[in-house]
């Protein structure tokens, strides 16, 4: 049965796609799925009970609060009960479970009453509001009753996994004693998708904080904590309803660029590579239906062009093929309009129409090699989304005026730029593939290192047939 309904989706879904970006891009869409799902082979396991039960003594040397906020409406009373179990059962035991009710039935505040019976501490608070002012200004009002460290939102039909607390008071502890000594303003972990059948499917494995995947999509999505004197100062705004999380997190991202360098961001906004969090897939969610809330990615388009305004960036911004990812054309161009930026690179294509190189990670692996240029890289499509990386092949990227110097010193030649598109101009350079990589990942870390992020954008494409990668 779980076959049945995932292929109906997939069978919607790409007629949603052949109406909005036609038959050419559907067809390679429908391609890849399918691709995607013949090697699909998740299974969530949850941690057993020796794991949990040592997390339910360790979790003490932690004096962190947690404040689940959940914004109610009309909540399908199995939905409402299975989402307070799930804060329940949780390993680590200091939280409050706060429920901001907008429902007119009474049902919402009947189950919260019949839980608090069975709570000691009082860690479940119920709030019936007068008016439903909307997500914003429901979550708002949860926000605002909120008396711990850090405040997660949790959506009235999702569930977290019962280590969740837990990995999150980890992840804030190894923060406040490692290296830099910081206290994390956000934090946010995997997820995934969550049947009412019982069965968990596509799981999102994130990236750790990545200025531009952000500015792509909101990839930090759930579950999402934030330190409390940020949350309660930010709060949530209304006029960005259907796309008030991602909004929020443009808004924190801004304010700590205020005094943080961009390279430094990931010390203060902290990934935790845990699925904690299980988004309940119905047609009314955009969990497994994108288009049910088009106006949420029209609202998710408005913050990030707020967000673009408020950084005194000049663009314009766009859907791309897929609702709810970015595309952003920098007025003039990136290196201009942005002094974070150091170097922006594209993707090598072979005679085969395919990946061959372009953006590396830290270990000096070419990231989506061997993908077709038309595939976007799967259900989280960052192959095609700009994102920072820790390098860009030296054939296929451009310099900032203050990343120039360094070319020269690292090359031995100058930096010209070609004729097409602009390109560093690498004929001077005598080199076999081995050598162009490390010359790629020198500059990469070079430009890491004067503070710059390197940006990989895989509209710029050139292809070279003769290759031999």
């Amino acid at each position: 049965m779980g076959n049945r309904i995932l292929k109906i989706s997939n069978v919607k879904k790409t007629f949603r796609y052949l109406r909005k970006n036609g038959l050419r891009h559907a067809f390679y869409a429908a391609r890849e799925r399918i691709e995607e799902e013949k090697k699909a082979d998740y299974v969530y396991e949850e941690p057993d009970e020796a794991c949990l039960a040592a997390q339910r003594t360790d979790w003490k040397r932690f004096p962190y609060c947690f404040s689940i906020v959940v914004p109610a409406y009309e909540t399908k009373e199995q939905y409402l009960r299975e989402l307070i179990d799930s804060v329940r059962n949780q390993s680590y035991e200091r939280w409050e479970l706060i429920i901001a009710d907008a429902g007119k039935s009474g049902r919402a505040e009947a189950v919260a009453a019949e839980y608090q019976k069975k709570e000691k501490e009082n860690r479940i608070r119920y709030f019936r509001l007068e008016e439903n002012g909307g997500i914003s200004q429901n979550t708002n009002a949860g926000i605002k009753e909120a008396s711990g460290d850090y405040i997660g939102l949790l959506d009235h039909d999702d569930l977290l996994a019962p280590d969740a607390l837990y990995e999150m008071a980890l992840a804030i502890d190894r923060a406040k004693t490692g290296e830099n000594k910081e206290t994390p303003v956000l934090l946010y972990s995997d997820e995934d998708k969550f049947e009412n059948n019982g069965s968990y499917r596509t799981p999102n494995r994130k990236e750790n904080f990545n200025l531009d995947l952000i500015l792509s999509n909101n990839y930090i999505c759930h579950f999402m904590m934030v330190r409390t004197d940020w949350m309660k100062r930010m709060k949530l705004r209304k006029k960005y309803d259907g796309a008030q999380d991602y909004d929020l997190v443009l808004r924190i991202v801004g304010g700590l660029m205020q005094s943080v360098p961009a390279v430094r961001l990931p010390e203060q906004i902290v990934h935790v590579p845990s699925v904690l969090y299980h988004w309940r897939c119905h047609e009314q969610s955009t969990a497994d239906n994108t288009a049910s809330k088009m106006y949420a990615y029209d609202a998710g388009k408005a913050a990030l062009e707020d967000f673009c305004r408020s950084r005194g960036w000049k663009t314009q911004i766009s859907h791309s093929l897929h609702l709810g990812f970015y595309r952003i054309e920098y007025i003039p161009d990136i290196l201009t309009a942005r002094r974070d930026v150091g170097i922006v690179g594209g993707r090598i294509l072979d005679g085969h129409n395919k990946i061959a190189s372009g953006i590396y990670d830290g270990e000096g692996n070419r990231l989506y090699k061997g993908l077709h240029r038309e595939y976007s890289g799967g259900s989280t499509h960052r192959a095609a989304l700009a994102q920072d990386c820790a390098a860009v092949d030296i054939r296929c990227m451009r310099l900032g005026e203050g990343m120039r110097p360094v070319f020269e010193e690292i090359t031995g030649v100058p930096y010209t730029e070609t004729g097409k598109q602009l390109l560093a101009d690498v004929s001077g350079i005598s080199c076999d593939e081995a050598g162009y990589g490390k010359l790629s990942m020198e500059l990469g870390r070079a430009a890491r290192e004067m503070g710059f992020l390197v940006v990989w954008d895989p509209r710029i494409t050139v292809k070279i047939n003769a290759m031999e990668i």
